[in-house]
């Protein structure tokens, strides 16, 4: 029987010693890589921060697998058995040019059920944590239920490209809700602003395009406080493809998907 209990004060263990690794780098030069495009970028320390989390994983977890966005874990093709689903820093440009604003994001699936989700926000040392079952929490204070929200008092994360003619979806779609909502945000790291959400300092986000590193460990948070994910079509979202990725509180989710999304 897997001890759930025992993977998460490893992985919380683990996450603190990983963001002490890289408070630590802020005044070394980074090596920086292009990925897909030069504004996609990687560093050394999403390297070692990966592999420090692999190293540590397949130590003590040796039947465990996983799936990491710098590729230096598993092939991984199915949900069975236990698998870590890791972005060793989420927001690299924000890391690069701004040393804030990232995270590290771990999500903890057993046969496709998320049991455990961190979002390690490393500067402002804010932890965001849930298992499943007994609520969300950043660092310890417990985190709320989401309240209902009407869409004019929202605030939403969005990035400025969507509402903009761009390759993935017709702008107009988007730009009435902005237009509609109290205010827009734009963070930069999809780790925090479903971390945010979970919280409510955001009550919704949404993107086009998004790995499932990039919210697997804010989906248990989610499901902990009463919120919803899923695709910009009301769909499930798959943990083993990229896909678009639309989050918020139940109300305001419903209402946007069928007055704006749907049309």
């Amino acid at each position: 029987m897997t001890n759930w209990k025992h993977i998460d004060q490893n992985a919380k263990r683990w996450i603190a010693e990983a963001g002490e690794k890289i408070r630590n780098s802020f005044d070394s030069a980074l090596s920086i890589q292009y990925k897909s495009n030069p504004n996609d970028l990687v560093t050394n320390m999403d390297k070692e921060i990966e592999q420090f989390f692999i190293e540590k994983i397949q130590e003590t977890y040796p039947d465990h697998r996983i799936l990491g966005e710098e590729g230096y874990g598993d092939d991984v093709t199915s949900l069975d058995g236990v698998l870590w689903i890791i972005d060793p820093i989420d927001g690299t440009m924000n890391f690069v040019h701004q040393q804030r604003n990232f995270a590290i994001s771990i999500g903890i699936y057993g046969d496709g059920i998320g049991y455990i989700g961190l979002i390690y926000d490393v500067v402002h040392n804010e932890l965001y944590h849930a298992f499943k079952g007994e609520g969300a929490y950043m660092n310890d204070i417990p985190l709320p239920k989401l309240d209902k929200v009407n869409i004019e008092e929202a605030v939403v994360g969005i990035n400025p490209v969507w509402v903009t003619e761009n390759k993935r979806i017709d702008y107009n779609l988007i730009a009435p809700i902005v237009q509609k909502v109290r205010g827009a945000r734009s963070y930069g790291s999809a780790a925090l602003e479903c971390a945010y959400v979970a919280s409510g300092r955001l009550d919704a986000y949404l993107t086009m395009r998004l790995a499932p590193w990039d919210f697997a460990a804010g989906l248990v948070l989610i499901e902990e406080v009463g919120g919803v994910a899923t695709t910009l079509k009301g769909e499930k979202l798959d943990l083993l493809s990229k896909t678009s990725f639309f989050v918020g509180e139940k109300n305001l989710h419903d209402h946007i998907i069928k007055e704006y999304l749907n049309r």
